[in-house]
């Protein structure tokens, strides 16, 4: 089938013959949104870090620095892009052991996957495409892993020059087998290995969808990031999308972009110190409350994220200024919340209105319901 035929077949074909949009699955593909910073060091456990939506799951396997890289020259920026997710080694572990590895991964809402649908005989194939670089070459192993059954497929692809951007184009069958659930909870991710130890080696590599074995994880995978404090990898234009043709990459603009990632992490920053955060008032002498709304709403009831900056949040009322270090949440949904400061006040006046605020540019409040 040719590509235009393809691209026909899925709609992806505006009367004008541009591809149309909606096509990339993945959120933040061009590494553009980093509401996080722009570096984490001394990173040895899994986490969200730089770059929304990527997640890097560790155990064992040395210590390391993510960052989102600025791109200036090379083969990724030339297609475009000016941002990537990148880990460098620091310490390293030359040595796994048996439950150790290192993945890159996203983890995608299962009620965004229903196109596919899995489970019947209108089950659709997909096709991953990716930049990446790193100065390890040789052959790495994505397990491709459906939540919902707990069911996978892997690729292979090769690095074959070292410091330089390669694209690769992975595709990805349709699976009659299992199916997605219509909910909020995790229906997908691809994990992109960068190490692992025997446990996850001594299997296969399987073509075809079938269910979840530990063994079959990575048995392709040659390389160890880890192995050297020398040793880095990198991606962008990290694409998924339905069919068998790689069309090009989906640019959505950065304000639509960060709202598909406020979805699972909103963070209020503070330019300056003394920015408001909420509305409050004093619930009684030693405590307040405040309401904050959340836009867009989020995935699920939040969690709150915030700084421990000594004396890092005020609440001002009338004409008092009363300092604090912990904010927390104490009810609410996934578009409001009550905020309380229940520690290191007194005096105040019950029922007096008032405002949060900061009072130093490290301090934040943010929310998270990442998966």
């Amino acid at each position: 089938m040719s590509k235009a035929a393809e691209l026909a077949k899925w709609g992806e074909v505006s009367t004008n013959g541009q591809v149309s949009g909606r096509r990339n699955i993945v959120i933040n593909g061009a590494m553009q949104v980093a509401q996080r910073g722009a570096s984490t060091a001394s990173v040895t456990a899994t986490g969200y870090y730089t770059c929304d939506r990527m997640n890097l799951e560790i155990s064992g396997l040395g210590t390391h620095t993510v960052t989102q890289e600025t791109l200036t020259s090379g083969g990724a920026f030339s297609a475009g892009f000016t941002k990537a997710w990148r880990v460098d080694c620091t310490t390293a572990d030359a040595s796994p052991a048996a439950g150790d590895y290192m993945v890159f991964q996203q983890k995608i809402e299962a009620q965004n996957l229903q196109q596919l649908a899995f489970g019947t005989s209108s089950a659709k194939s997909l096709t991953l495409s990716f930049y990446v670089k790193s100065n390890k070459t040789g052959t790495y192993e994505i397990m491709h892993f459906v939540s919902d059954g707990g069911r996978q497929v892997n690729s292979t692809y090769t690095i074959n020059s070292a410091n330089t951007w390669e694209k690769k184009t992975l595709l990805i069958p349709a699976d009659t087998g299992g199916t997605i659930n219509t909910d909020t909870g995790e229906g997908w991710r691809s994990l992109f290995y960068l190490g692992r130890g025997s446990n996850r080696t001594g299997g296969s590599t399987p073509t075809s969808w079938q269910a979840y074995a530990i063994a079959d994880e990575a048995s392709s995978q040659t390389v160890n990031i880890a192995d050297n404090t020398a040793n880095d990898w990198a991606i962008t234009g990290y694409q998924l999308e339905v069919g068998s043709v790689a069309t090009p990459f989906e640019h959505r603009s950065f304000g639509e972009e960060l709202a598909l990632c406020q979805r699972y992490y909103q963070k209020i920053t503070t330019a300056a110190a003394s920015m408001g955060l909420s509305s409050a008032s004093s619930y009684n002498t030693a405590q307040v409350n405040g309401v904050i709304q959340i836009v867009p709403s989020m995935r699920a009831t939040p969690s709150i994220d915030i700084v421990t900056v000594t004396n890092g949040y005020r609440y001002v009322a009338a004409a008092s200024n009363t300092n604090f270090d912990v904010l927390s949440l104490e009810a609410g949904s996934n578009n409001s919340q009550v905020l309380w400061v229940k520690g290191g006040l007194s005096g105040l006046t019950a029922g007096q209105a008032g405002w949060l605020q900061t009072t130093s540019t490290s301090s934040y409040m943010a929310f998270k319901s990442e998966l």
